[in-house]
């Protein structure tokens, strides 16, 4: 059988269990990829070069300073205090939910989800309401602020790999305004939907502080980490390997603090972290390498192409909301590293700059995960600890505010995109 048919079967089949078998889905792409080897589809040599090993290394190491990060309870700390100074409890809600955003710009979503709900079950044992609006509201503001920064999420920093951007030019591309102000766009924009759903809760509540720093430590470790990527933008202009280096060695300075000042296992500290999503990771850039070899993403290209003619808007649209749509139900990584190939391919085949394109799935990408319960793994963490305290999450009510929340963030993300990068 034909190389690029056996590719092909070989990437369906793992996608569609990615989907069928989320718990999975690690194994899945593992074993996808080392069968890709086997069978000589792809080359050991190639699988290697097939992984963008920058990435991984901004993942892995940007994954052991945000726990080291949590653990040092500054964020649920700074929470405590944004809930006590605020009017009324909507309004605390709402700064949880702006808190949320800003840390997870730069810390990754599911992290971010498990720094923040603690003050948002604290908050309402003590008004004796139910947390599921609240939680639903976390893991959204989650999701939508992840996209803003090359160290915010997995489908960033694939982009940043895909495109060559370093950490600055997620802020200011090409002398234009870029990613970070189409999400903040789309933050403020739907910021009304979240006070709308919290509007009813007028009471002022002071929680009892109980939540105590351990060390700021992590958290100059992670404002230097910050600092430093977006001076090797200076330095590494290609996006080739500065950034994922700086990661593991910031990565390995918190694993040594860690152990120095609370005397913390490092072996326990590292089978805590999400290994799962990192194997998943390795074996989606092999998947998605062999279909680039083989000459796929070419003909996916050539066919949306021929269907787009062109008229660069419709091209435009039709990845935001084919991205926006299918993330609603399949894992974001795997889709946007697929994706990110064809919409390149596109634009050149169109003769605009690519950024229109990538922009557009990133936006798709990531806030499309908002919409159901299942989209993104922040949503599934906060579902998860919304049953351990018993609140049972189903699909209508996480798409009572995921819903309406997507709609009014990615519709203002998508103007600003089309209208700052839609030009030749």
């Amino acid at each position: 059988m034909n190389s690029s048919i056996i590719a092909l079967a070989i990437f369906s089949v793992a996608y569609l269990l990615f989907v069928l078998l989320p718990g999975k889905r690690a194994h899945v792409a593992v074993l996808s990829s080392v069968s890709l080897v086997l069978i000589g589809v792809i080359s050991p040599r190639e699988a290697f070069y097939a992984v963008n090993w920058n990435v991984m290394g901004i993942f892995v190491g940007t994954l052991i300073v945000a726990d080291v990060f949590m653990e040092s309870r500054v964020p649920a700390y700074i929470a405590e205090i944004i809930v006590d100074k605020t009017k009324s409890t909507t309004w605390a809600i709402l700064y949880i939910c702006a808190l949320t955003g800003f840390i997870s710009a730069f810390v990754e979503n599911v992290a971010t989800v498990l720094i923040v709900a603690p003050i948002a079950f604290a908050l309402a044992k003590k008004l004796k309401i139910n947390p599921m609006n609240m939680l639903i509201a976390i893991a959204v503001s989650s999701n939508l602020q992840g996209a803003a920064t090359l160290i915010g999420d997995p489908p960033s920093m694939l982009l940043g790999g895909f495109a060559k951007m370093n950490f600055m030019d997620f802020f200011f591309y090409k002398g234009r305004p870029s990613i970070f102000f189409a999400v903040e766009l789309g933050a403020i924009a739907s910021f009304p939907v979240l006070y709308f759903i919290f509007r009813r809760h007028k009471t002022k509540i002071r929680l009892i502080a109980v939540e105590k720093v351990r060390s700021w430590v992590p958290t100059v470790i992670l404002v230097v980490l910050i600092a430093l990527l977006a001076g090797s933008s200076f330095f590494d202009t290609g996006f080739s390997y500065m950034a994922g280096i700086i990661c593991v060695i910031f990565g390995l300075i918190s694993i040594a603090w860690e152990r120095y000042a609370n005397k913390r296992s490092i072996v326990q500290g590292l089978k805590k972290l999400d290994w799962e999503t990192t194997l998943f990771l390795l074996g989606v850039f092999v998947l998605v390498g062999s279909i680039t070899l083989t000459g796929w993403i070419d003909k996916t290209s050539g066919f949306l192409s021929g269907l787009i003619g062109t008229n660069i808007f419709l091209g435009y649209t039709l990845l935001v909301f084919i991205a926006l749509i299918m993330s609603a139900f399949i894992d974001n990584v795997p889709f946007l590293a697929a994706m990110l190939p064809v919409a390149i391919s596109m634009a050149a085949r169109l003769g605009i700059n690519p950024s229109l394109f990538l922009f557009g799935l990133l936006i798709g990408a990531s806030l499309g995960g908002n919409i159901t319960p299942i989209g993104a793994s922040a949503n599934i963490v906060a579902c998860g600890l919304l049953k351990k305290e018993g609140y049972e999450v189903k699909f209508k009510d996480f798409m009572k505010i995921g819903v309406p929340f997507t709609a009014v963030a990615v519709v203002a993300a998508y103007l600003f995109v089309w209208f700052v990068w839609g030009g030749k």
